[in-house]
């Protein structure tokens, strides 16, 4: 395990500087571009579960009033000290812990897809929300929990910019998500606004005894609540099936 972390801390410090770099080349055919299913470096389907060895405390038993780690401004914090869930459930917005922000974040699986050619779909068991990444053209309007997320591989070069991936899994998926309805940042009142904005960067290991893990680096910048942009991390262990996939609502605790 130790040796795991290892490697994922590795990638977590990579993964914030990789640059978008599409095979070119001289030598490439004429013609239309591969879709983004076609142009994966890595393959996302599949079942995968959180692992919580980051952040414990706060993904797992958030409590009113603990907001360590979060550059919270004083409007932020003034948000965080007034949380009353009871509000949220009389005013139905129990899922307000269950957006885009915070729901990769959140204990429990995740069901991958591709919806088509050009979109992800990223189905979370905990609060049974779905996110949709858009690689072209993107419809969604955002204003939901989930927004709108424009959705993009970047590829390590070999040698040097403009040279082709140095192999099929050499890269990152990038998602930037906007356009969000209000929500939590952590399931205890830990606010973000509506003009908060979430870049994700996801990467895949694969160990030598064959176990995958995906990676997944966060920042979330909100003018509105952060003096500063906040990183975090997350990673998941891929499942061969769907064993424990339980659909469960929104709850406020």
């Amino acid at each position: 395990m130790k040796h795991q972390l290892t490697t994922l801390l590795l990638v977590l410090n990579a993964a914030l500087g990789l640059y978008a770099q599409g095979p070119t080349g001289a030598g490439r055919a004429a013609g239309p571009p591969p879709t983004a299913k076609a142009a994966a470096p890595f393959d996302m389907t599949g079942y995968w579960v959180s692992i919580v060895s980051e952040d414990w405390r706060w993904r797992m038993f958030p409590n009113k009033g603990d907001y360590a780690g979060v550059p919270l401004n004083p409007d932020g914090r003034k948000v965080a000290d007034a949380w009353d869930p009871g509000k949220d459930q009389a005013a139905g917005e129990q899922c307000r812990g269950y957006g885009a922000v915070a729901v990769m974040r959140n204990p429990g699986r995740f069901h991958i897809t591709w919806r088509d050619d050009q979109t992800m779909k990223v189905e979370a068991d905990s609060g049974t929300q779905t996110r949709l990444f858009e690689f072209a053209n993107p419809q969604r309007q955002g204003g939901d929990w989930q927004g709108a997320s424009k959705a993009e591989w970047q590829f390590q070069p070999s040698g040097g910019r403009g040279a082709a991936p140095a192999s099929p899994r050499a890269g990152s998926l990038k998602v930037v998500t906007a356009k969000l309805k209000p929500g939590y940042l952590r399931r205890n009142g830990v606010p973000y606004s509506a003009n908060a904005t979430l870049t994700e960067y996801y990467d895949l290991v694969t160990e030598a005894n064959g176990d995958t893990y995906l990676v997944l680096t966060s920042k979330l910048e909100d003018p509105t609540y952060l003096t500063d942009p906040m990183i975090t991390a997350a990673h998941f262990k891929k499942q061969a099936n769907a064993a424990g996939w339980n659909l469960t609502p929104c709850a406020l605790r």
